[in-house]
């Protein structure tokens, strides 16, 4: 059977936080998983960068490993610092912002059909 995720090794205890490393002003990421039904990512953000507001149409559940974030959902700021979680609701306008170098884990959970189909 083909290993169904990537980016990381097998068997081997890791440092999760340091599986993606900080870039100067940018958002790196490294994906472990991506299918219709699950998308499983590392970030990490430099100081200052974000991911603008947008809607998924799936629940996504944030985890921060390093650093202090600033999550948005519907308009409502929530501070996130590392060892803490906040859900994403699916189809609610949401973002990202790093209030300081801010490292997350992301894993959304797409519902088995699309809604509309």
């Amino acid at each position: 059977m083909d290993q169904l995720m990537k980016n990381i090794e097998t068997a081997t205890v890791l440092p999760f936080a340091g599986l993606v490393d900080y870039a100067p002003g940018q958002v790196a990421s490294k994906t472990l998983a991506q299918n219709d039904a699950v998308s499983l990512t590392l970030f990490a953000f430099a100081k200052g960068e974000e991911i603008s507001t947008h809607v998924s149409h799936g629940d996504a559940l944030v985890i921060a490993l390093d650093g202090i974030g600033e999550i948005t959902i519907d308009g409502e700021k929530h501070p996130l610092r590392a060892g803490e979680a906040i859900l994403m609701p699916a189809r609610h306008p949401h973002a990202v912002y790093a209030v300081e170098k801010f490292k997350m884990f992301l894993a959304v959970v797409f519902p088995s059909k699309p809604e509309g189909e």
